[in-house]
């Protein structure tokens, strides 16, 4: 097959907060400099923000650095404490305005497939997935009563309706439109009962007293979900690469107890820019490695940021469950600024977590009653996920006979629970024996989480880049 080719000095793999800040940055240094640079972001969702799925409270920090203007720009207008309640995928989409007004090539609808390789093993750049191949060869948006909607207004909580030694918990975001509220439930992927599911514990979240007026007389408008890696310092990848390297939330830079992420992922963006535009002026003709950018990174306010909370996360598991994290992080992170000589550790990775169903107890879930909680099918419709279904499978398993031996068996089938789009089924095998069963895969109704390459506790599912298509997220 030939393939087109094209070169340019830059190329940034997802054009969210992280990419399209590292964009600006290196246009911004490229302009101080005098140098002409081509800087290149490949997207895979259809067009920038189709993907991003947030409903934030911005702090501003990074973007102010990026930007000291930016609110005569056109920036966001409702603040909170000195943070704005946003919806993302706009705030990535002002940012690629931005990033195209000064010159960055950006090509959305364009999955990057592959990584490619020179001879010595750095990094040479990356083959976009091939097109038009026939595949032969847990948040909401909802418009709520103007009478209770109170822009800025925004709740967390955690544990409820988790039991205690499970990580979880909610927000809920006034927006300064509509009246429109973003909310969502996050549940940690390391939870331990495989009878568990994400979506469900959502459902019976709004039915909570305190807020279930709300949802009453309101209208969902919208629904999505994805994975955050909250794992922080003790969790970071090796950063920097012979030419290449990760940033935002490609690593984990999330503050999980501000439930911020954005400001994080947008300064090493910055970051990466800096060190990557200090090596290309010295080294012009050849991949490099950026020794420096973990050097700025630990140098840098993010860096302070996230040594302060690195316990928190960690301190939940303990027999006390999040009554000992809370306890734990309101005296060491908040109280003691985060100085205690100590690091603690994980307990290891969210697929290993599980235990067999035999010694869990079932979850009864409450039905849906259609105006406040729903079914899974009708919120995966308002994803506007679409894919083509003549093109390459972008879910396989590397051995189809692990689900049914391993999964179903040992853990009652935990994939048709912990997937927020119905995905995964178990359906009777057909031509087998009566109670033989197989898993289905629903590829279509994919929107893109990667929650089932995490937690599969088989780790027997691949998840690759499709061809195309997606969720169609407006602004969320």
């Amino acid at each position: 097959m030939m393939r087109e080719k094209d070169e340019f000095d830059v190329v940034i793999v997802g054009g969210g907060p992280a990419g399209l800040a590292a964009s600006i940055r290196f246009k911004q240094l490229a302009k101080e400099c005098n140098h002409d640079i081509r800087v290149c972001v490949v997207e895979k969702a259809p067009e920038l923000g189709a993907h991003t799925l947030s409903g934030a409270v911005l702090e501003p920090r990074a973007l102010m650095e990026l930007f000291p203007d930016w609110k005569e720009k056109g920036g966001f207008p409702m603040a909170n404490h000195g943070n704005y309640v946003v919806r993302l995928g706009n705030v990535v989409r002002w940012l690629g305005e931005q990033a195209e007004a000064m010159g960055v090539e950006i090509y959305p609808g364009i999955p990057a497939g592959e990584v490619l390789y020179h001879e010595d093993g750095s990094v040479k750049g990356v083959a976009t997935v091939d097109q038009g191949i026939a595949k032969d060869g847990s948040p909401k948006l909802w418009e709520v009563d103007p009478s209770k909607h109170h822009p800025g207004q925004v709740e967390h909580t955690i544990g409820w309706p988790l039991d205690h030694t499970t990580y979880g918990g909610s927000f809920l975001y006034h927006l300064n439109e509509g009246p429109l509220v973003a909310c969502g439930f996050v549940v940690g992927l390391d939870y331990k009962n495989p009878y568990l599911n994400p979506f469900k514990e959502f459902q019976r979240w709004k039915h909570h007293p305190s807020i279930k007026h709300l949802f009453e007389s309101g209208k969902r408008i919208g629904y999505g979900a994805r994975a955050l890696n909250e794992g922080g310092v003790q969790s970071l990848p090796t950063l920097a690469f012979p030419g290449g390297a990760l940033v935002g939330c490609t690593a984990g830079f999330i503050n999980v107890p501000k439930v911020k992420g954005s400001h994080t992922a947008m300064k090493t963006g910055m970051l990466a820019a800096e060190s990557a535009f200090e090596k290309l002026c010295n080294s012009p003709n050849g991949p490099f490695l950026m020794d420096n950018y973990e050097a700025r990174l630990k140098s840098s306010w993010v860096w302070s940021e996230l040594m302060q909370i690195r316990n928190v996360r960690p301190s939940f598991h303990t027999p006390l469950g999040y009554w000992g994290g809370m306890a734990y992080t309101g005296v060491f992170a908040y109280l003691l600024q985060g100085k205690e000589p100590w690091t603690l550790n994980h307990s290891g990775p969210d697929d290993a977590q599980l235990e067999p169903a035999k010694d869990c107890k079932p979850i009864e879930y409450p039905k849906p009653d259609g105006k406040v909680s729903f079914d899974l099918l009708t919120s995966v419709a308002l994803t506007n996920t679409n894919h083509e279904h003549d093109q390459p499978p972008h879910l396989t398993l590397k051995n189809d006979t692990i689900p049914v031996e391993k999964n179903l068996k040992v853990y009652d089938g935990p994939e048709q629970r912990f997937c927020p789009a119905g995905v995964y089924e178990y359906v009777p095998l057909e031509g087998g024996r009566e109670g033989d069963m197989r898993l289905q895969i629903n590829a279509q109704n994919c929107i893109h989480c990667k929650t089932c390459d995490i937690k599969d506790p088989s780790q027997n599912i691949n998840w690759v880049p499709p061809e195309g298509g997606g969720p169609a997220y407006t602004g969320m």
